[in-house]
């Protein structure tokens, strides 16, 4: 096997290593909001907890992306 393309190929592998990251985070923002928006429309009186789990829940998807950001950085 070359090895000289495969240090040619290695720089484009984080990129699509992010890019395979950040779908996790994208799908649970996705179903995090919509939950909370349909728990709303079910119980409009439980909106300042769900409002406030959501934000918690936000900030736990967020970490996950940006642990994909900085991976391939201490990898390297």
């Amino acid at each position: 096997m070359d090895t000289t393309n495969l240090a040619a190929v290695t720089g484009s592998l984080s990129t699509v290593g992010y890019g395979l990251a950040a779908i996790g985070p994208g799908i649970g923002l996705g179903i995090l909001f919509g939950k909370t928006i349909e728990g709303m429309a079910r119980q409009p009186e439980m909106a300042g907890q769900l409002r406030s789990f959501t934000f918690i829940g936000l900030a736990f998807i967020e970490v996950l992306a940006l642990l994909g950001i900085v991976t391939p950085f201490f990898l390297k």
